[in-house]
């Protein structure tokens, strides 16, 4: 499906995820032999504090998992200074260089636990813009297995606003394993509301959703 999308648009723009449930993704297009050097693409989050030098910072983790895995042009590649002095002014920064670019193409997403999408924690304005958000426990304790300990995950990051997300022309959420089933069943099947931010995905005019058995399990109209 991306593949396909960058060989009709070489130049298409890309919403990166990071996590675990993207990586496959990132391996597999790596196999298409496809020229990359085109491809523009947004990360959906940043930590707050964390420089794009640091180790766990989202820009290093899209720079080893994703940049240099494609062969993609590091200059097209945009994430939110973790570091700006001015975290408001930075979000609103990044949402005119979406804009200035045409817009996302197609948006990669995963799903937390809590229903989080990027780090628009519950609840969240179906409204919401890209700003500077305050991460959840339950967020910075499922993240904590990427850092040295939980007292070194950040307390707050940049991150893409819901509707900023939903402005991208087609949505494709990937989640794999039993401990995402339950967040999954409720963002498909349940209430649409900021409580639960995913569920604002069966809004979306062009959806498409990648599961595995596992997360599939809570599904009650598989």
């Amino acid at each position: 499906m991306v593949a396909a999308l960058i060989r009709g648009k070489p130049d298409a723009v890309l919403g990166l995820a990071t996590g675990s449930s993207p990586m496959p993704l990132y391996e597999a297009l790596g196999a298409e032999n496809l020229d990359l050097g085109r491809v523009r693409g947004f990360s959906l989050d940043e930590y707050l504090g964390l420089g794009s030098t640091h180790k766990h910072s989202y820009a290093q983790v899209i720079r080893r998992e994703v940049v240099d895995r494609l062969g993609l042009a590091p200059a097209l590649i945009h994430t939110p200074d973790g570091e700006a002095a001015d975290g408001a002014l930075e979000a609103a920064g990044f949402e005119d260089r979406i804009r200035a670019a045409g817009g996302i193409d197609l948006q990669v997403l995963g799903i937390g636990s809590n229903g989080h999408l990027a780090f628009n924690e519950p609840p969240s304005a179906f409204t919401s813009r890209t700003r500077v958000v305050e991460l959840a426990d339950s967020t910075r304790a499922d993240n904590a297995r990427f850092f040295d300990s939980l007292e070194d995950v950040p307390t707050h990051a940049i991150t893409q606003g819901l509707a900023t997300i939903f402005e991208a022309r087609h949505l494709l959420l990937i989640a794999h394993g039993h401990r995402k089933a339950e967040a999954v069943a409720r963002a498909i099947e349940g209430p649409v509301t900021e409580q639960f931010p995913a569920s604002m995905i069966q809004l979306h005019p062009n959806v498409t959703v990648i599961l595995d058995e596992a997360a599939a399990s809570k599904l009650q109209r598989a």
